[in-house]
């Protein structure tokens, strides 16, 4: 095995996870999505960059509001996962640059002080964040249902503002019954690798 990584550890991640439909009634807690990105914020990204945010959609006003911006198959689902997460790119991240970069303030001015450079940071560096996001979801022993089904001007003139754009709402929880549709095929290694 090439692989370090427990192989029970390995299927919980990867091989067992599956994108959620539905979910149970059971609680997603402060306390687990604290313990979700105290893991999470330290996968990598350009620069130490942090421009992930998220909203946790927990009120019921705050939850039908979301709903009205989903796609219609998105709909009761959104409406009955336990937690909602709606995950944004903070495109005024590099503010935060010399705190997680102390070794190296000067970047901020550098690289990104132009906006439509720190917007494509932003995107890219939030989406590796979303990703660890998922997996932390998965570690915790929960499922998640990331979605991108949505209303984006909406759900950013609903939650967010002009500084923060939204990437996906993931729904989590415990999956529910029938929560999985049947494993979609993924390409074999010879079709993604190639050695140079």
């Amino acid at each position: 095995m090439s692989l370090v990584l427990d192989p029970a550890a390995q299927d919980l991640l990867f091989r067992e996870a599956r994108t959620a439909n539905t979910f149970t009634d059971e609680p997603v807690t402060d306390e687990q999505v604290q313990a979700i990105y105290d893991l999470v914020k330290f996968g990598p990204t350009a620069f130490n960059q942090s421009p992930l945010r998220v909203t946790l959609v927990r009120s019921p006003e705050a939850r039908e509001r979301l709903v009205r911006h989903m796609a219609e198959g998105n709909q009761p689902k959104t409406a009955a996962a336990p937690l909602v997460a709606i995950l944004s790119a903070d495109n005024e991240f590099h503010e935060e640059l010399p705190q997680l970069l102390p070794h190296a303030p000067q970047i901020k001015d550098m690289f990104f002080s132009e906006r439509p450079v720190r917007e494509n940071a932003a995107a890219l560096n939030a989406a590796l964040q979303a990703a660890y996001f998922i997996i932390g979801v998965r570690a915790a022993g929960l499922a998640a249902g990331p979605m991108t089904g949505l209303d984006f001007a909406g759900v950013q003139k609903e939650f967010l503002d002009d500084d923060h754009a939204p990437l996906m709402v993931v729904n989590i929880g415990k999956p529910g019954e029938d929560a999985w549709f049947p494993r979609s095929p993924r390409l074999a290694f010879d079709q993604v690798i190639t050695t140079v």
